[in-house]
């Protein structure tokens, strides 16, 4: 019999034939392309991929979420149809969550709760979450993770690889060999609902004054690696407030809050949340004294060593002060290795794009331009350089810092916001220190008990 907490050839076999037909039919349209001179439709390929991926409502559309926010992890065409995926998944009915819920509480589970509901308030691609309330009065959600989905999770990336192995051979310019491997270890660790209470511990710890930011407490003898069970936070939808068109004031307010809750854990402590997706932020907007964020779902989290943070900064530097030698510096201490000049020119055109409102001491849009493509059309232009200059490894290191970068800009152009995003970098970045940051990394993780290796 099978591990219950592990994968089975079995549920992997299922997965892998309900999404080999996208991936397949990709192999067959690219080798009549190579071989037989037939015309290549990456936007064909990539309807069929959305197609499949939209029906399994599962991870691997979690990941394909996840790479169309990152510039040149996908060609354009595939980006566009799968940024249009949702991350719901059909809920379980309530006797199989009934199920669950013992497999995970015991068959006593229902009085370890004064009530809880049948009807899931969310779902997500991993699990779903129901409201309760503990015999203390305590609301709480409790997230169920969907049954074999370590089965899932490992044929979904098996077929991502065969997926992003053969766009690497119909276009060179990115070895993504190294990002695979980070998406593939984020996504594992996220399985363990046991790892994810800890980091939900450890941002309460860095983020406990920041009154403009509330992280959920878990409730630890309620949880287990398919349970999380954490206090209820009352917000709502970011994008519906935005539709409602709120005014400046409590718009900017958002903003400072979100830039904050991402910034303040990374250059202090070294941590990233690596899921910047509108459903992880709630707004709670009940007057300009409360315009603050419920930050949610801390599944994929990334811990940099501290001299990782000093390159983020030593390229910020170099990108401010023209210097060349200090941009190879830190390019290298990314996790970029054996860069020609010329690649150098063109990695610098993207950073100068990630660092520029950052040297604009004014306040200002998160961007020049009102085009929701602008991005895009940077990204593009990258490309093209780094395929004329011979491609480019990505580091492992890089995929999550872009995917925050990218994510919350998007958010700040979607709120309209304005800042001095000088200022606010400023006061995290001023007095850094690398061994102050080691120091208040080693203790917060130790404190919040995060699996560290």
């Amino acid at each position: 019999m099978p591990d219950r907490e592990g994968s089975t050839i079995f549920g992997e076999a299922r997965r892998m034939l309900r999404t080999s037909g996208a991936v397949g039919g990709i192999a067959a349209r690219y080798a009549g392309q190579r071989f037989l001179g037939m015309k290549g439709d990456k936007a064909a390929h990539a309807e069929d991929l959305k197609a499949i991926l939209g029906g399994l409502k599962g991870p691997m559309m979690k990941v394909a979420q996840f790479l169309s926010t990152v510039p040149d992890a996908l060609p354009p065409e595939y980006a566009k149809e799968l940024a249009t995926l949702q991350a719901n998944a059909p809920p379980m009915g309530w006797p199989f969550v009934r199920r669950r819920m013992a497999s995970e509480l015991g068959p006593d589970w229902e009085t370890k709760f004064a009530s809880f509901e049948r009807e899931a308030a969310a779902a997500a691609s991993l699990g779903q979450v129901h409201r309760a309330v503990l015999h203390d009065g305590t609301r709480v959600a409790c997230k169920l993770q969907y049954p074999d989905m370590a089965s899932v999770v490992e044929a979904d990336l098996r077929q991502l690889k065969i997926a992003m192995a053969l766009y690497r051979r119909m276009d060179p310019t990115l070895e993504n060999e190294d990002a695979y491997a980070e998406l593939s270890e984020r996504l594992r660790e996220e399985l363990d609902y046991r790892r994810e209470a800890s980091q939900q511990r450890l941002y309460g710890l860095m983020l406990k004054d920041e009154s403009s930011v509330q992280v959920p407490v878990p409730i630890e003898d309620r949880c287990t690696r398919r349970l999380l069970t954490m206090t209820w936070l009352d917000g709502r939808a970011i994008q519906a407030r935005i539709d409602e068109k709120p005014p400046e004031e409590e718009r900017n307010a958002y903003a400072r809050a979100l830039f904050r809750a991402w910034y303040v854990p990374l250059y202090r402590y070294g941590v990233i949340h690596g899921d910047p997706h509108l459903g992880n932020y709630q707004v709670r907007g009940s007057g300009p004294d409360d315009w603050g964020i419920n930050l949610l779902d801390f599944g994929v989290v990334r811990v940099f060593p501290p001299s990782f943070i000093g390159g983020v900064i030593m390229l910020y530097e170099a990108i401010r002060d023209d210097d060349f030698d200090k941009a190879a510096a830190a390019y290298d201490i990314w996790g970029f290795k054996n860069l020609k000049r010329e690649t150098m020119e063109v990695l610098n055109m993207w950073a100068r794009f990630l660092y520029e409102p950052l040297l604009d001491d004014r306040v200002r849009p998160i961007q020049p331009s009102d085009d929701p493509m602008f991005g895009r059309k940077v990204a593009e232009e990258v490309h093209a350089g780094l395929k004329r200059t011979g491609g480019v490894r990505v580091p492992r290191e890089f995929p999550l810092m872009d995917r925050a970068a990218i994510g919350l800009g998007s958010v700040f152009v979607r709120l309209g916001a304005q800042q001095n995003w000088h200022d606010l970098f400023h006061e995290l970045i001023e007095g850094f220190d690398e061994a102050k940051l080691a120091e208040r990394q080693a203790a917060a993780l130790a404190e919040a008990q995060v699996p560290t290796g």
